[in-house]
């Protein structure tokens, strides 16, 4: 990689030119219009005092928050590893950051239809041991409270990742967002320091992050998602959950940068060389959920506890088998063996098509985890309006607040694409003395 870097070097003006076309009218028009369809089935279903309504707004806040707040993290990752073959195409991750705070305030809304959710307020719990992990003001309080600590995590890292790249940029982009970057150019000193400054913060900021991520993300997966089913535990359970939000937001992320690359024409910063490398994180963490998936279930067949037996029984049986198949196909064995060559890496359409595979196996994979506990005695799943007309709704929200992002912040780390100083932060530097630090220190 160094080598590509001393080959050429664009300018900051080149790249800002060559990323600032704006996104499509049609793609925000399709946005607000799914959008609007998305609200309305819900507001019909509310109405009409349907539970499903409720339900698959629940099934899709798991399934669009895991991705979106796994993707930030995935972002403070590339800090820690010092990641520089990113550096183009990371902030097309970093706008997964604008859905976050919306989906606080949707969780709030869950936590107001609860009664159409979750069994805990309405039965008793199990055990008397779980009475008070079920207490209805502990777990609302605590799930409000972790998820904010990870909102606000979150905005303040890619905060700090904008502010290297507006600070020394002209004031263009979305209009909403133009007291935001006058903010993060106020006081923006010499570029050598202020590349060291947010390089150090940026350092335990992450790890802050990440650590905050795996705790509070198995807290949210065990309330929001393993106690639908009051007396089903696991111990794998919140890592099967957070790694399938990690593997959406990798896929997501393949995406996504094949059609930012094709909208922005830029096939010079955005070429074969990335691609290969996020189709190799596909697969990597594609048989890692494997692996966890696999795990949990080999432990729950062999210690065979009624527990936790009936969990995994009742998503292979009846209406519910097809749906449970359908994950294993979609997230494990069509993009594992569809992934493993180099040149299906790299090929865009097979990239593409095992990317949009894992995404609907993990839609699925929500769905199985909601439904079957709360639809045991159907003998048909419940799988129609609501399912697809909220599904489409988040859809069009996540693709607002994603659009508002990315046009009203440059889309490239413009600094570290250009700054002669890029990769002094390959090195420890002191940030107060911008000297090198001993290799100990």
């Amino acid at each position: 990689m160094s080598a590509h870097h001393d080959t050429h070097v664009l300018t900051r003006e080149e790249i800002l030119s060559a990323t600032s076309r704006p996104i499509g009218r049609g793609v925000k028009l399709a946005s607000i219009i799914l959008a609007v369809i998305g609200t309305l089935v819900f507001l019909f279903g509310v109405i009409q005092g349907e539970n499903r309504a409720w339900q698959a707004l629940h099934v899709n806040w798991l399934f669009f928050v895991s991705i979106s707040q796994a993707a930030v993290v995935l972002v403070a990752v590339q800090r820690i590893t010092t990641a520089r073959w990113s550096r183009p195409v990371v902030r097309f991750l970093e706008g997964y950051v604008a859905f976050l705070p919306v989906a606080f305030l949707l969780l709030v809304l869950i936590f107001v239809g609860r009664h159409h959710i979750f069994p805990w307020t309405h039965e008793a719990p199990p055990v008397p041991e779980k009475a008070a992990w079920f207490d209805p003001t502990f777990l609302i309080g605590r799930d409000l409270a972790v998820f904010g600590i990870l909102v606000l995590l979150s905005v303040w890292y890619v905060y700090t990742s904008l502010r290297l790249d507006v600070g020394r940029s002209t004031d263009e982009g979305a209009g909403w967002a133009r007291g935001l970057r006058a903010r993060m150019r106020r006081g923006f000193g010499e570029e050598r320091r202020e590349i060291h400054s947010t390089h150090s913060r940026q350092g335990w900021l992450a790890v802050v992050l990440c650590l905050a991520f795996g705790f509070f993300m198995s807290l949210l997966s065990w309330d929001l998602s393993m106690t639908l089913d009051m007396h089903f535990q696991s111990a794998l359970y919140s890592w099967w959950f957070f790694m399938g939000g990690w593997l959406g937001a990798i896929m997501s992320w393949s995406l996504l940068t094949m059609w930012w690359r094709r909208h922005l024409n830029a096939y010079d910063l955005v070429t074969e060389h990335h691609f290969h490398d996020l189709g190799k994180l596909c697969f990597a963490f594609t048989a890692f959920w494997g692996y966890l998936t696999f795990g949990q279930y080999l432990v729950i067949w062999y210690a065979n506890i009624g527990e936790e037996t009936h969990w995994a029984r009742l998503r292979l049986i009846g209406p519910w088998l097809a749906f449970t198949l359908s994950v294993v196909f979609l997230m494990f064995v069509l993009p594992f063996l569809g992934l493993l060559s180099r040149a299906a890496k790299v090929y865009l359409p097979t990239l593409a098509l095992f990317a949009l595979c894992s995404l609907a196996g993990l839609w699925l994979l929500r769905y199985i985890e909601v439904y079957p506990s709360l639809h045991y005695e159907s003998a048909h799943a419940p799988f129609g309006l609501y399912e697809i007309g909220v599904t489409l709704g988040y859809l069009g929200i996540w693709g607002l607040c994603y659009s508002a992002f990315m046009d009203a912040f440059p889309r490239m780390r413009v600094t570290l694409l250009t700054s002669p100083y890029r990769d002094q932060v390959q090195v420890p530097y002191d940030p107060e003395t911008m000297e090198t630090m001993p290799a100990h220190e």
